[in-house]
C-alpha cells in the first residue's frame, strides 16, 4: 500500500514541477530532459511515470482543473449562499485564477494552436477539460430558478453567455496582454443582477 501512494505523491510532485516547466519554456521547447532535471530525478526515472512530454502536460492541466473545480464544487455546495452570490463567487474564483495562471494560459493557447494546425479538434478537447464547469454553472442556474432567485430563463444560453465571457477574458489575458479583467468582472455581475429576483440580491 505504501508503495502506490509513494508512487502517487512523486507523480504528484512531477506534475507541480513540470507545470513550471512548461510554463518557463512553453510546451515546445519543454523537453523530458528539463523535466527530469527540474524533479531531480533521471530522464529513465520519470519514464516510470509518464510515457511523454504531452502526457505530462495533459495531466499537468488535468490537475490544475481539478483544484479548481474543487473550489468551484464547494461554493456550489454552500447552503448559506443564493444563487447570485453563487454565481459571482463561481465566476469571480475564475477570473482570479485565470490572472493568477496567464503564463500557462499561454502555454495552453499555443499548444491548442499547434494541435489545430496539425488537424486535431481542439474545440472537443477544450469541452472535453470544461465540460465540469459548464455543468456546475448550469446545476447553480437551475437550483436558483428553482428557490425563485433568479428569473426564469433558458439555462443553456446563461451558460453560453456566461461561458463565453470567461472565455474573453482568457483571450484579453493571453492574446491583448490586458493586466485585468476588471471589466469582464463587472459584465459578469450586471449579467447576474439582470437574471436576479429582487429577493435574491
Amino acid at each position: 500500500m505504501s508503495i502506490i501512494v509513494e508512487h502517487d505523491k512523486r507523480r504528484k510532485e512531477i506534475l507541480d514541477r513540470a507545470l513550471d516547466v512548461f510554463v518557463d519554456e512553453g510546451f515546445e521547447d519543454t523537453t523530458f530532459q528539463k523535466i527530469a532535471d527540474r524533479c531531480g530525478i533521471t530522464r529513465t526515472t520519470l519514464y516510470l511515470y509518464f510515457k511523454n512530454k504531452r502526457e505530462i502536460f495533459n495531466w499537468s492541466i488535468k490537475q490544475l482543473l481539478m483544484g479548481v473545480e474543487e473550489d468551484l464544487q464547494r461554493v456550489k455546495a454552500d447552503q448559506s449562499l443564493k444563487a447570485p452570490e453563487k454565481l459571482t463567487e463561481v465566476l469571480t474564483t475564475i477570473l482570479d485564477r485565470l490572472q493568477e495562471n496567464r503564463r500557462l494560459l499561454s502555454v495552453v493557447l499555443n499548444y491548442l494552436l499547434h494541435l489545430s494546425k496539425s488537424g486535431t479538434d481542439t474545440d472537443y478537447r477544450v469541452r472535453k477539460r470544461t465540460i465540469r464547469l459548464r455543468h456546475i454553472l448550469a446545476a447553480i442556474a437551475i437550483e436558483g430558478i428553482r428557490k425563485g432567485e433568479l428569473k426564469q430563463v433558458n439555462v443553456r444560453e446563461l451558460d453560453d453567455l456566461l461561458y463565453g465571457l470567461i472565455e474573453a477574458a482568457i483571450f484579453r489575458l493571453v492574446v491583448l496582454r490586458r493586466d485585468s479583467v476588471d471589466e469582464l468582472r463587472q459584465a459578469m455581475i450586471l449579467a447576474i443582477k439582470q437574471i436576479s429576483l429582487p429577493q435574491a440580491h
